[in-house]
């Protein structure tokens, strides 16, 4: 773990670093003013917590999550959107004290579950999940239009 780590709430400075993120994440470079419209939308929105990792001053990674009531569920859950550690800081725990966060919160919340989507093209996330005691338990479908 690096040892000048912080982790706190995403703010609207952290946009730049948010953006580069998930266009690294995603491999493309997505439409920078549309992005940030719904970086604005989504950090203001009470039902969702940003989280970015920051080695002095520097972002190293971030973490989306966004909360609602389903009626399947018979209450709240979460669903981790975006995660994200930057390449040269992996490995070093920073992505578990960021889902160890979101935990936190989920239990200080009393969500029913905490869900993520990993990519098939992520292959490697898969383990990384199950290492964190996430399970295998659905199958998700997309239609692209």
């Amino acid at each position: 773990m690096c040892s000048n780590l912080q982790i706190r709430k995403v703010n609207i400075k952290d946009l730049n670093f948010v953006y580069k993120s998930i266009c690294e994440l995603e491999n493309e470079e997505l439409d920078f003013e549309v992005f940030a419209a719904i970086f604005n939308e989504n950090i203001s929105n009470p039902n969702n917590l940003y989280l970015i990792a920051e080695n002095e001053n520097e972002g190293v990674g971030f973490i989306s999550f966004h909360t609602q009531n389903l009626l399947h569920h018979c209450g709240r859950v979460g669903e981790i959107q975006e995660f994200f550690i930057n390449e040269k800081y992996r490995g070093k725990g920073i992505g578990r004290q960021l889902i160890e966060d979101i935990m936190q919160y989920a239990e200080e919340n009393k969500l029913k579950s905490i869900e993520v989507t990993t990519n098939k093209r992520r292959v490697e996330n898969v383990l990384i999940y199950e290492n964190l005691g996430f399970t295998l338990s659905h199958n998700k479908f997309t239609i692209y239009k």
